[in-house]
């Protein structure tokens, strides 16, 4: 971390909603046995919008989802984080979402997710804020999301992100997945507006999967964060029973 372009604040905050394409996945499920679900995962380098999370190490991660009939769910999601000395150490998001399908053949899917989050040790505690998320995806393949606070990264100050997302299946359980989102902020006083993309391959194997992406940032993202946004590779392999 860079403490002359980023506050411990600004460092944190960014470590947002991570869990929110699994939890639509999940919110989906309607038919399943149980309303509840589960899922761990480990991963190379917790990277959230082209920026690490965990000072380019690695990370341990949970989430645990409960699904009603009508669509809502409800749930939580932890990370190990690290943002130097002073903490926190533990990021936990909890949520509260609805996901619901528009016209016939379940072609169109509206997700609305408001997200808490939370931080756990050291400095962490008042750096808590809210963020309301907007998902449209086309046949469970293309997505976008909007996302807006009034208090980004505890700041005080409005914050926006809008991204694409798509996956094609490439066979034998593989999976090319893209995406490219843009952050904006207020004025500019907490940083600057930031474009972030990844370009993966994805495998499953029964409860099993695990995807090898590039993400970065462009230069505006690594003038905010520094080597926390430079190019980098992740390996994530995740069970969800």
């Amino acid at each position: 971390m860079n403490p002359v372009k980023l506050s411990v604040a600004l460092a944190v905050a960014l470590a947002a909603v991570p869990f929110a394409s699994f939890a639509r996945e999940v919110a989906l499920e309607e038919e399943s046995e149980s309303p509840f679900s589960w899922s761990v995962a480990a991963t190379s380098d917790y990277v959230f919008r082209g920026v690490s999370q965990t000072d380019e190490g690695p990370a341990l991660q949970a989430d645990f989802i409960w699904t009603a009939p009508g669509g809502f769910y409800a749930g939580a999601w932890a990370s190990n984080v690290d943002f130097g000395s002073g903490g926190p150490d533990v990021e936990l998001d909890t949520f509260i979402g609805y996901s619901t399908d528009v016209g016939g053949d379940d072609f169109v899917n509206v997700d609305i997710l408001l997200n808490r989050y939370n931080y756990l040790g050291g400095d962490g505690s008042d750096l808590a804020y809210n963020e309301l998320l907007g998902t449209v995806t086309f046949a469970g393949a293309v997505s976008l999301t909007a996302g807006y606070t009034n208090d980004v990264y505890a700041s005080g100050e409005d914050g926006w992100y809008v991204g694409v997302a798509g996956s094609l299946p490439l066979g034998n359980d593989y999976t090319l997945d893209a995406s490219v989102g843009h952050s904006l902020f207020g004025d500019g006083g907490v940083a600057r507006d930031y474009i972030d993309y990844s370009l993966g391959v994805g495998k499953s194997w029964g409860s099993f999967s695990a995807s090898l992406a590039y993400v970065a940032t462009n230069r505006d993202g690594t003038a905010n964060f520094g080597p926390l946004a430079d190019d980098r590779a992740v390996l994530t392999v995740t069970y969800s029973p």
